[in-house]
């Protein structure tokens, strides 16, 4: 079997939870004496502590602020681990999930471990946009693409999750989740119903005078943290690819891909600006205003 492979597909359609079970699958299979639960052979590299302050609470089990990449010393302790033998059997497996979140320090150094890779060492990488992976990395990986589920499948997963909701709050949510059951999950969980009919009502109408605006930053709230904020960003980024495919003529297809462009651009910049939901709330908007017919400049 190859060294290293590349999981890939749409955020929340259990890419992370394939590389779990194809982990324990490799270093475990039917051989009796493994430990349920985590396994010391198989390495699992996420977001770690955001700073000293986090370290400290995650020592002492209490919540603590993730940072926003996978950072270089995180692969380099994973790799101080690798020059010993696996604690259980023949086979070590590391998981890097996501990988397409790695600092550029971290990703030329896993290229080392990648190119030479101990005996009985594998690598799963999890990428939500694996084009964002070093090209030396993704040609020394095979590619595994998941595929998205189906509306009925994601309807019937919520059933199976007993979320709460009205059934149009359901149905909006399958339409929204573009074919990922986590995408569905948050929208019921975040109550992004309204908001999701106003971001359609902002690219097929514009808002010349900032009412609707107004309005999207009075749903979203304006204490929201960031997790609801990516939500949003998600949802808004579905509703305008999904318009995109749809539109009837050229220049309403530009008008909505430069918007989501724009959109993404935004969700990738987001955790390095200085965090205010209020004016970010009013910036999504402002863009999404773009893709409306006689819309006005995103900045002005």
């Amino acid at each position: 079997m190859h060294h290293g492979w590349i999981v890939a597909g749409k955020s929340g359609i259990g890419k992370s939870d394939f590389a779990k079970a194809a982990a324990r699958e490799l270093v475990v299979g039917d051989a009796a004496g493994h430990p349920p639960g985590e396994h010391p052979d198989i390495i699992t590299l996420t977001y770690g502590p955001k700073d000293k302050k986090a370290e400290k609470a995650a020592a002492e089990g209490k919540p603590f602020d993730r940072a926003r990449s996978i950072r270089i010393d995180q692969i380099r302790t994973m790799q101080r681990r690798l020059t010993t033998r696996p604690t259980l059997g023949e086979r070590r497996v590391v998981i890097v999930d996501p990988a397409d979140d790695m600092e550029t320090g971290g990703s030329n150094a896993l290229l080392k471990s990648l190119e030479e890779p101990p005996a009985g060492t594998y690598f799963i990488l999890v990428a939500h946009r694996p084009a964002r992976l070093l090209p030396t990395i993704r040609s020394r990986c095979r590619m595994l693409r998941i595929p998205t589920l189906s509306d009925a499948q994601i309807d019937h997963m919520l059933g199976e999750a007993d979320a709460a909701a009205s059934d149009d709050a359901r149905a909006a949510a399958v339409r929204a989740a573009d074919g990922s059951f986590g995408t569905a999950l948050r929208f019921l969980e975040q109550d992004l119903a309204p908001i999701s009919g106003l971001i359609r009502n902002l690219i097929a109408r514009g808002d010349t005078k900032m009412a609707l605006r107004g309005e999207l930053a009075k749903l979203i709230g304006p204490r929201a943290d960031r997790d609801r904020m990516a939500a949003v960003m998600e949802l808004a980024q579905g509703i305008v690819a999904e318009a995109a495919r749809s539109a009837a003529d050229n220049a309403q297809r530009a008008r909505l891909s430069e918007t989501h462009v724009q959109l993404v651009a935004l969700s990738r910049d987001m955790p390095r600006y200085n965090f205010d939901g209020g004016l970010l709330s009013l910036e999504i908007g402002t863009l999404l205003t773009r893709a409306a017919p006689a819309s006005e400049h995103a900045h002005g």
